[in-house]
C-alpha cells in the first residue's frame, strides 16, 4: 500500500520512477512494487531501505532546474529544400567485397562503404545508412553492434588496410599480404557465410601493426604531416581518447593473461580509469595506448574520406549513422565514467506479444540525475562523436529520451519499472548539436510510445520512423497516404525479417529451431498469421496499382519492387531501402530475444558482393521503382521507362 511507505513513494516519484505501466499483453495495469522502487532509487545512489532513509534522501534533492527553451533541430528543408529523397541502408560488417580484394578479411569495411556510396549515388540516392560503427568485442557470442564497449569510439575492424597511407611504403605489410599463411586465413574468411570476428581481428591486426610501426618510424614530409594530424586528433579528443585507448590496452593485457575484456572482472585497482594502477600501466606501456589511439585516428580519417566521396558523388545527405541505445557494463564508457550510470540495474523491456517474458538487454542505464549534474556533457559528446562525418543520425530506441525500463539485478523483466528522463534538456542538446553539424536527426520511435512523445519529437524537428510491417490495422496495411511527411519510411529494420524472409517464413523456421517458438503447433499458427499478412500486403499493392506480374520476373521480386514503389508513393520525406532486400537475403541479421547459444545473430554475411547485387534483376527492378522525383539531380541514372 502507498500509505505504508509515503517517503519512498515520494522519493521514487521525484526521481522519475513511474507508478506502473499498461501491459502490452492484456491491457492490464502493472503496478510498480516497493521492492522495485527501493532498488531503482538505490541505483541512483539514494538510500530508501527504510522510511527514515527515504526521508533523508528526500532532503538531498534539489528543486530541479527550469526547462530550456524549445531551439528546433536542423531542418530537412535545409538539405533537401522541399523535395523528398531515398537512400540505401546496410549492415556494413556483413557486406561482401569483390573476390579480388586480397587485403579483405571477411568483415565489411570502409572501402566497401565507399563502394556502396558511389553505387548508390549513381542511382540517385541521397544517403547511405549504416549500422552503429561503435567499438565492439570481437569474441564468439559477444559481437553485437547494438551492445558496444563504447558509443564514443569506432570499431577498428571497419578499417580498410589498403587505404592506410603507410601501406605502399611498408615492406613488412606487403610481405604479410603476399604470404601463403595470411592469404589462406583471409581467403577462408572471405568465402565463409558467417563472420568470424575473432579471426578477422587477428588477421587484420597482423596487417595493421607493421603499418603502425611504419607510421611511427618513417621519415619525410609526408610522415611529419601524418604525425602532426595524429597529434591534432589526440588533442581534439582529449581525455576521452586516452581513457578508451587505455581500456583497450588493458583489455589486451588481461585477455593475454587468461582473463576477459570485461572491466568488471579485472582486479579492483584496475576497475576505474582514475586508479593509480591504471595511470602506472599507461606510463609503463605508452606504445600499447598509442596503438589503440592510432587505430581510432585512422578510422576517423577513412570515414572522413568516405564522407567527402559521398558529397562529391552527389549524396545530398551523405552518410547516416546509427546511435545504439547503450553500451556494455564492462566496457569503456562505463569504466571511464561510472558516475554517469546507474548501478545494480539493467535496461530492458516489459513483456509484450513479441517477448512474453520481457527482455533484459544487460547494459546499465544512464542515471538521468547524473546526466543533469554533468550538464549533459556526456550526451553532447556522444552526439558530436556520432555526427562527425555524418549528414544524419538515427537514434535507436529514441523512447529513451522520455523514459527507460529499468530492471533490478536478479529480477525478472516483469518486475522492472519505467524511469523518466529530462526530455526537454536532452532534446535541446540534440537541436544544438544537429545545427552545429548541419545534420538531420531520425528518431526510432517504434513500440510502446508514450502519449504525445512522437508529436513532441515532430515539433522539435526530428524525423519519425515508419515501418511498413508495422503500419497495419485490423483491415490490413494502411494506405500510402496515411504515412506522415516528416518521417523515414522503410519496409523493415534490423530487428525484423527482410522481405525475402517475409515471403518464405525463414525467420519463423529459425525461431522454431532456436526454441523461441515453443512447438510445431505454434509454428503453424505463426505461419497462418504470416500468410494472412502476405495476402493483405498483396491486396494493398494491387489496390494501389503497383503490382505487375510478368513471366520473366519472379513473383517475389515483383512484390519487392512494388513495396519500393509503395514506400516511394508515401508523403515520407525519406525512404530507406535495405541492401538485404536489394540482394534478396532471406535470413534475418538478428533474432531479438534469442541468446547467442541458440542462434548466432549479427554474424550472417551477404551472399553476393556489391557489384553483383546492383546488377541483379531484383535490384534493378527495385531501384527502377524509385520515381525521378525522389532522385538527386546529380544522378546519372536514366529516367525509368
Amino acid at each position: 500500500m502507498a500509505d505504508s511507505r509515503p517517503a519512498l513513494h515520494q522519493l521514487a516519484a521525484r526521481l522519475g520512477v513511474e507508478d506502473g505501466y499498461r501491459s502490452a499483453l492484456d491491457g492490464s495495469w502493472v503496478a510498480t512494487t516497493d521492492t522495485a522502487r527501493e532498488a531503482l532509487v538505490g541505483a541512483m545512489n539514494f538510500a530508501a531501505d527504510t522510511e527514515r532513509a527515504a526521508e533523508r534522501s528526500l532532503s538531498r534533492l534539489d528543486e530541479g532546474a527550469s526547462e530550456p527553451p524549445a531551439r528546433r533541430c536542423f531542418d530537412a528543408d535545409s538539405r533537401l529544400q522541399d523535395r523528398s529523397a531515398y537512400g540505401v541502408f546496410a549492415n556494413l560488417y556483413s557486406v561482401r567485397s569483390r573476390d579480388d580484394a586480397r587485403h579483405h578479411c571477411g568483415f565489411g569495411n570502409l572501402g566497401d562503404l565507399e563502394d556502396l556510396v558511389v553505387r548508390s549515388a549513381s542511382e540517385g540516392a541521397a544517403f547511405v545508412g549504416v549500422n552503429p560503427l561503435h567499438a565492439t568485442v570481437h569474441r564468439p557470442g559477444q559481437f553485437c553492434p547494438y551492445n558496444p564497449v563504447s558509443r564514443l569510439f569506432r570499431d577498428p575492424l571497419y578499417l580498410d588496410p589498403a587505404s592506410v597511407p603507410e601501406f605502399p611504403a611498408c615492406p613488412d605489410a606487403l610481405r604479410i599480404l603476399d604470404s601463403e599463411a595470411w592469404n589462406t586465413r583471409a581467403e577462408r574468411m572471405r568465402r565463409s557465410q558467417r563472420l568470424d570476428v575473432a579471426a578477422a581481428e587477428s588477421t587484420l591486426f597482423e596487417l595493421l601493426r607493421p603499418l603502425f610501426e611504419t607510421f611511427r618510424e618513417r621519415e619525410g614530409n609526408l610522415a611529419d604531416e601524418r604525425r602532426g594530424s595524429f597529434a591534432l586528433y589526440r588533442d581534439e579528443q582529449g581525455q576521452a581518447l586516452i581513457d578508451f585507448a587505455t581500456f583497450e590496452a588493458l583489455a589486451d593485457y588481461f585477455e593475454a593473461s587468461g582473463g576477459r575484456r570485461d572491466a568488471a572482472t579485472w582486479p579492483r585497482e584496475y576497475q576505474h580509469s582514475d586508479g593509480t594502477a591504471v595511470k602506472r600501466f599507461r606510463e609503463e606501456h605508452p606504445s600499447k595506448v598509442e596503438w589503440h589511439s592510432w587505430l581510432q585516428f585512422e578510422i576517423d580519417r577513412q570515414l572522413g574520406a568516405v564522407a567527402r566521396t559521398a558529397k562529391q558523388a552527389g549524396l545530398s545527405i551523405g552518410i547516416y549513422t546509427d546511435l545504439a541505445l547503450g553500451s556494455s557494463a564492462g566496457g569503456s564508457d562505463v569504466w571511464s565514467s561510472p558516475q554517469l550510470f546507474a548501478s545494480g540495474v539493467s535496461v530492458g523491456a516489459p513483456p509484450d506479444a513479441f517477448s512474453p517474458k520481457g527482455q533484459d538487454w544487460s547494459f546499465p542505464p544512464p542515471d538521468p540525475h547524473a546526466l543533469h549534474r554533468d550538464g549533459y556533457a556526456f550526451w553532447r559528446r556522444l552526439l558530436n562523436s556520432n555526427l562527425r562525418h555524418a549528414g544524419a543520425l538515427r537514434i535507436d530506441h529514441a523512447l529513451a529520451l522520455r523514459r527507460l525500463f529499468w530492471i533490478p539485478d536478479g529480477a525478472a523483466p516483469c518486475d522492472g519499472a519505467y524511469v523518466r528522463y529530462p526530455t526537454a534538456h536532452l532534446l535541446s542538446v540534440c537541436a544544438e548539436v544537429s545545427h552545429a553539424h548541419g545534420a538531420l536527426l531520425i528518431a526510432e520511435d517504434l513500440g510502446t510510445v508514450p502519449e504525445g512523445f512522437s508529436e513532441e519529437l515532430h515539433e522539435r524537428g526530428f524525423l519519425s520512423s515508419r515501418v511498413l510491417l508495422f503500419e497495419r490495422d485490423d483491415d490490413g496495411f494502411l494506405a500510402s497516404s496515411n504515412y506522415p511527411r516528416e518521417c523515414l519510411a522503410t519496409a523493415n529494420t534490423h530487428d525484423l525479417p527482410p522481405l525475402a524472409a517475409f515471403e518464405t517464413d525463414t525467420d519463423l523456421a529459425l525461431r522454431r529451431r532456436a526454441g523461441q517458438i515453443p512447438d510445431d503447433a505454434t509454428l503453424e499458427q505463426r505461419r497462418l498469421e504470416r500468410s494472412t499478412e502476405r495476402r493483405q500486403l498483396i491486396e494493398r499493392l494491387t489496390a494501389d496499382g503497383l503490382l505487375h506480374s510478368s513471366p520473366k520476373i519472379p513473383e517475389t521480386d515483383a512484390r519487392a519492387a512494388a513495396v519500393t514503389a509503395f514506400l516511394c508513393a508515401t508523403p515520407a520525406r525519406l525512404v530507406g531501402i535495405a541492401l538485404d532486400d536489394l540482394a534478396g537475403e532471406d535470413e534475418p541479421i538478428n533474432l531479438p530475444g534469442v541468446p547467442p547459444e541458440r542462434h548466432a545473430s549479427w554474424l550472417r554475411r551477404m551472399r553476393e558482393p556489391l557489384d553483383e547485387i546492383f546488377e541483379s534483376s531484383r535490384s534493378r527492378g527495385m531501384l527502377t521503382a524509385v520515381p525521378p522525383a525522389r532522385r538527386t539531380a546529380k544522378s546519372n541514372h536514366g529516367t525509368p521507362s
